[in-house]
């Protein structure tokens, strides 16, 4: 249903969420993806592109709220890009999420709509802001940092981001001016140790302003050492409960051969080198270089690290029993997915950052013979509409 008003912007009824940080609506037919609304809400939209297929818009008006509306801790929610949900409660967003988990899963994964009901995202501990160990701020032509609006390459002035640790909100580096920079990055190590640096478009190399280039994390009784910018969980918790879950799911025993890939700096090979025993083997492989992987696993006898292409090694990795594998944004693809299929292993977890390149990568896996056993996924990013999940493949 929708309504015409006075200033030429839409009033409409919203229907579910959607994958992206947005609800849909629809108006004479015309999907609408809607930014800062509920689902069931009454809402006056603003329509900020239009295309032949759908709109994109974003609620300037609540004129019926939803239960779950809450009044955004942030001053600058609804501008700045970085959070979809800073209006809604922290139930709520657990329901959001785990409403998107389930219907990527359906509609792009083709699974029962049964089956997934029981799959969910769940919270971890630390609450809803000062979770974030990891912040890139762009720089605009003046050198003023700030953070971009929702698909917009501008920069928003802003001088707090509530989701930041509290060091980092501590931190001077939205006080000062970075001339010549496109970014500027300050992280968090799980020793607590701040490294502030830029990026620019001229060097591909950051250059260090302050704080270690090299610092160290730790997770199940295991030392990392990698680059200030390398990969890794901005939620303190997220390692922790992910390594957990992998190893739950796993379940492997002394002896066996498990592949992990896109190791990172080998979060799970070192887990999982524990679970194999004197007589297994763990093949890890990552193609970047900063991440440290073989010097990570480098005290670990059973373990090996591959830095290399997954796809350019793969073929050549020894049979595996277990398949471990946490894939960039995009997914494994039909390469990959085959090429373990290939090697027939018993079980496959998968660790995914993006439920629509689960949902798709599920999809090949059931039409070369595998099933999904269970789902478990956790809200490591607290007021964005991004979570991590965790799947068994068997």
């Amino acid at each position: 249903m929708t309504e015409q008003d006075d200033s030429a912007t839409m009033i409409v009824d919203v229907g579910p969420v959607a994958h992206g940080g947005h609800c849909v609506a629809r108006a004479d037919g015309r999907v609408i993806f809607v930014r800062h609304a509920l689902p069931g809400e009454r809402v006056r939209i603003a329509v900020t592109q239009r295309n032949s297929k759908f709109w994109r818009a974003d609620a300037v008006e609540v004129l019926r709220a939803g239960e779950d509306r809450v009044t955004p801790p942030c001053r600058f929610a609804g501008t700045c890009g970085g959070c979809d949900f800073q209006h809604v409660s922290a139930e709520g967003q657990l329901r959001l999420k785990s409403d998107v988990l389930r219907e990527q899963l359906v509609r792009l994964g083709g699974m029962n709509a049964e089956d997934v009901s029981r799959f969910g995202v769940e919270p971890l501990p630390g609450g809803l802001l000062g979770w974030r160990t990891r912040m890139q701020y762009a720089v605009d032509r003046d050198g003023k940092p700030g953070l971009r609006p929702h698909r917009s390459k501008e920069v928003i002035d802003i001088d707090d981001c509530p989701i930041a640790s509290d060091s980092i909100r501590d931190s001077d580096v939205l006080q000062e001016h970075w001339p010549g920079a496109s970014n500027v990055c300050v992280t968090q190590s799980g020793t607590g140790q701040l490294s502030v640096y830029t990026q620019s478009r001229r060097h591909k190399q950051p250059r260090m302003v302050s704080g270690p280039r090299k610092v160290e994390e730790r997770n199940d009784g295991h030392t990392f050492e990698l680059s200030c910018d390398s990969f890794w969980q901005v939620h303190p918790e997220a390692a922790r409960a992910l390594t957990a879950t992998v190893r739950e799911m796993a379940q492997v025993k002394s002896g066996e051969t498990v592949w992990d890939l896109y190791s990172g700096a080998g979060l799970f090979a070192a887990a999982l080198a524990d679970s194999v025993g004197s007589g297994g083997h763990v093949a890890a492989v990552e193609s970047a270089p900063t991440s440290r992987l073989r010097r990570n696993l480098a005290k670990l006898p059973t373990a090996k690290a591959h830095v290399a292409d997954v796809e350019d090694v793969v073929t050549q990795l020894p049979t595996p029993d277990v398949v471990v594998v946490d894939p960039p944004r995009k997914g494994l693809g039909s390469n990959v997915v085959k090429a373990i299929v290939d090697g027939r292993p018993r079980a496959v977890v998968y660790v995914a950052c993006d439920p629509a390149a689960l949902a798709r990568d599920v999809s090949l896996f059931t039409d070369l013979g595998y099933r999904v056993e269970t789902v478990r996924a956790f809200d490591a990013f607290p007021m964005t509409q991004h979570f991590e999940s965790v799947a068994l493949l068997t």
